[in-house]
């Protein structure tokens, strides 16, 4: 008798590794770099992007020759995996939807309260041993604007809710409860705090230029917790340079990691956070399970859970 080939996961590496022990005799597991990514994706069944970080998959797809069934990336955005041929192929891409929604809205509830109260600057002034006496915001009873109508999005608006924030919520196209892109300048016009979390899309690609942010009143605050290319990072320094805005905060940036000398480091009323605004304790082993019990189902024929439209570059339905 022969036995069943057991199907090949190819994951592409980071460390601190995923726990795949469950997979233990349900798959041949192996383990790649960028180096070594385009010959062995051929021969892979399979594809866990685990390194999220990278944009090896684009440059390694096989194109027209064999590659993976099924590709998930250990992340909320998918622009670092597509690529026409990957797009044109009939390759299931999944993402890692869930796990980062509350983690990311719990952050920017963090941030709009520390800017609201002025909390750098009395670290700052702590540690000069400088007293010194300051009025901060109100937080309750502020307006929000929304721009990203997924769950991450949306477990902002849940979030900001709980402290007195007032949300309008912006997606691809308008529906109950969610804006349209035609309502966005006049929603940016009147809001206190606008929060990017949409997906980087060829529609969303530098939204956030210095016509946006020469729309927004002198007393708002942005924060980006989507991807760094929503924002023209010049334009947004020029902003706030020029005080046509009061303050920003990102967590994800045009070229990540930071470089030391990076300009952004030292603008005034920036605060640079290294993109963790998802990544709590216990993150990665959220990671490895969402991605085995899918592999469950892989395995079994059934239907797999947060399906990519590649076309759109998300997961429709939000």
């Amino acid at each position: 008798m022969t036995a069943t080939r057991r199907p090949t996961l190819l994951v592409l590496d980071a460390e601190p590794r995923p726990r795949l022990g469950r997979l233990t005799g349900r798959a041949t597991i192996e383990y790649t770099d960028a180096s070594t990514l385009p010959e062995r994706l051929p021969h892979a069944d399979v594809l866990l992007v685990w390194d999220f970080t990278s944009h090896a998959v684009r440059d390694a797809w096989p194109g027209d020759g064999p590659r993976p069934r099924w590709v998930h990336t250990a992340s909320a955005g998918v622009d670092h995996l597509l690529c026409p041929e990957l797009v044109a192929s009939d390759t299931v891409v999944t993402n890692a939807r869930g796990i980062f929604d509350e983690p990311i809205a719990e952050y920017v509830a963090a941030l709009v309260l520390s800017m609201a109260k002025d909390l750098p600057r009395s670290w700052e002034l702590q540690g000069r041993r400088e007293w010194r006496h300051r009025e901060t915001l109100r937080v309750a009873g502020s307006r929000a604007c929304v721009v990203g109508s997924g769950p991450i999005g949306r477990a902002i608006v849940r979030s900001l809710k709980a402290i007195g924030v007032h949300s309008a919520l912006v997606g691809r196209v308008a529906r109950v409860g969610v804006h349209g892109p035609e309502d966005l300048d006049r929603l940016l016009a009147r809001a206190d705090w606008v929060i990017a979390a949409a997906p980087l899309t060829e529609e969303t690609r530098g939204m956030f230029d210095a016509r946006r942010f020469g729309v927004m009143q002198p007393s708002a605050r942005f924060v980006n917790v989507g991807r760094g290319q929503l924002v023209v990072e010049d334009a947004l320094v020029d902003a706030l340079r020029r005080r046509w805005i009061a303050g920003a905060a990102l967590d994800v940036f045009d070229r990540e990691p930071l470089a030391g000398d990076d300009p952004l480091w030292d603008v005034p009323g920036l605060i640079v956070s290294p993109h963790m605004s998802g990544d709590t304790v216990g993150w990665r082993d959220a990671l490895s399970e969402q991605f085995v019990e899918s592999y469950g189902l892989w395995e079994a024929g059934r239907r797999l859970p947060h399906v990519v439209d590649k076309g759109k570059g998300y997961v429709p339905g939000a």
